[in-house]
């Protein structure tokens, strides 16, 4: 087995067993990750934004202006729309409802129902998609930032959480899908050079 393949097996055993740990700890976090007040806070409205698909036209804008060539621009706003586009089609496919404090299992909606409208489902969390998929992008151009992008990325899934709009399985599944796609789209688009030998 090479290294690579090694370490590919590696990270999807490490993706699956936090999907399928994520779905046993769902309605403990869901109910005992709660914080409303977290929405109208100015932290957590800062935290969310990153999941907000347009915010990352500024960032784009900003490395534009920084290189003309665009690459690291385009890498970010492909992973964002390629992440967010994504979870979407996965939320029309797996057609899973928002948590409902008064339900004790998952509801699921029929496919006959409203069959391409995403509306009211959670997984995977598009908000957390798109906050990966642009950290991961970033990551990609600025490695040693890459913490900083992750860690707000993070962030924005907690206040998924706090506000109660998703299970933790959403927010893992918009986590592993975000940087998937974000890491995927971005090494094709903006390749980071090679490590240099000094």
């Amino acid at each position: 087995m090479t290294a690579g393949v090694r370490r590919t097996a590696i990270i999807l055993g490490v993706a699956v067993v936090a999907l399928v740990t994520a779905h046993w700890l769902d309605f403990r976090a869901a109910s005992g990750l709660a914080y409303p007040p977290a929405s109208e806070a100015d932290w957590g409205r800062l935290l969310r934004i990153a999941g907000y698909a347009p915010s990352w036209l500024i960032v784009a804008g900003a490395l534009w202006l920084e290189d003309r060539r665009g690459r690291a621009a385009l890498a970010v706003l492909a992973s964002v729309a390629a992440a967010g586009l994504a979870a979407e089609l996965v939320k029309l496919i797996v057609r899973r409802g928002r948590p409902d404090p008064l339900a004790l299992s998952y509801l699921f909606r029929s496919f006959a129902d409203h069959p391409f409208n995403s509306k009211n489902f959670g997984f995977p969390s598009s908000h957390v998609a798109v906050a990966f998929g642009g950290a991961a992008a970033l990551g990609n151009r600025f490695r040693r930032a890459s913490p900083i992008f992750y860690a707000v990325a993070a962030g924005c899934g907690l206040t998924r959480l706090f506000a109660g709009a998703h299970f933790l399985s959403d927010v893992v599944g918009g986590l592993l899908g975000g940087i998937l796609i974000g890491r995927a789209v971005a090494r094709a688009i903006d390749p980071r050079p090679p490590a240099s030998a000094g």
